[in-house]
């Protein structure tokens, strides 16, 4: 099991934000009033999906090449992704000129597999389950010697991620709640770090589909449980929370919640259609919760980290059934 050090802080996440400050967006924090009439919260959304590659992940992924010493970023690096990840981890590893080895289930999305190929890294397929994305990483690992770079137990990714955190409480620093998804909880642990560390009276809740609910069973639990996830259109939410993670949010999270396929296609398609914004499934599951009333928002300003905007716009989830 990977451990994570206690130097993992406010500070780590700042000198990750310097680090990476060249190389991704500060993104937009915006608001729609109809939105807020709807809930009866003032919402402030973080726009990762204007982000690098799409999404919240170029944060920690450059984070971490870019802080690999010379001789270890010269073998290279690899991850294992559903997409994400791997193009995040691609893209950095393009900008500091290494090679990337990139391990995708066979049953990734296309645009996701688009977007890895693009930044010139070898895609290798494997099964879609956790123990072939490990297993196949391990190999290419021991063959090419390249650096795992982790996609959530990784001190340098959940500092990176934690940098869309500092942004948002920076421009909204009165902040009553903060939420975010979960799947591997990188997002959550680095969120969770420095929100409590910059307003140590904010409400931090974890989002997650009933799907796919092992952060939730855990949480309530107070011990790490490995499920067995159904389908979930979130398909960036499908992976089990690491165990280093999940003790941070065991110290840090306030609430763990989840919520229906429907309302994940449901607030999907109200922020499309209200924002005129584009996000992925899982960017929507926040606000699936506020639409579900599965936490109490009324007159409290909350912030919703929008993690990404990657969609198969040959599979919009609203021109099918959210229950296939």
């Amino acid at each position: 099991m990977v451990e994570l050090s206690e130097s993992l802080n406010l500070n780590r996440i700042r000198a990750a934000q310097e680090r990476i400050r060249p190389y991704v967006h500060r993104t937009p924090v915006i608001t729609s009033e109809r939105l807020d009439e709807a809930s009866g919260a003032l919402l402030f959304f973080k726009c990762e999906n204007f982000q690098k590659i799409g999404a919240f992940k170029a944060r920690g992924a450059t984070n971490a090449v870019f802080a690999l010493d010379d001789a270890s970023a010269q073998r290279g690096v690899a991850t294992h992704s559903s997409g994400n990840h791997g193009a995040a981890v691609a893209r950095a590893a393009k900008l500091r000129k290494i090679r990337a080895h990139i391990i995708m289930p066979s049953n990734s999305a296309k645009v996701k597999i688009r977007a890895v190929e693009s930044y010139g890294a070898q895609v290798i397929f494997c099964e879609p389950t956790e123990e072939a994305r490990e297993a196949t990483g391990a190999e290419v690992i021991k063959k090419t010697g390249a650096t795992l770079i982790h996609s959530f137990e990784n001190e340098h990714v959940i500092a990176g991620q934690g940098t869309a955190a500092v942004e948002l409480l920076e421009g909204v620093p009165d902040l009553d709640v903060v939420m975010c998804p979960v799947g591997g909880g990188g997002l959550l642990s680095g969120t969770a770090i420095a929100a409590k560390s910059m307003r140590p009276q904010i409400k931090v809740i974890a989002i997650e589909p009933t799907n796919a609910d092992d952060a939730a069973q855990s949480f309530r639990a107070g011990r790490r449980l490995v499920t067995e996830k159904k389908f979930t259109i979130a398909d960036g939410l499908r992976t089990n929370i690491g165990q280093p993670n999940f003790e941070i949010v065991q110290r840090h999270v306030d609430d763990v919640v989840t919520v229906s396929e429907q309302g994940i296609v449901s607030s999907m398609r109200t922020i499309w259609e209200t924002m005129k914004i584009v996000i992925e499934p899982s960017a929507a599951v926040p606000y699936a919760a506020i639409i579900e009333n599965k936490i109490d928002t009324s007159g409290k300003r909350v912030g919703i980290i929008l993690t990404g905007g990657n969609v198969d716009l040959d599979a919009l989830p609203w021109s099918c059934s959210p229950d296939r």
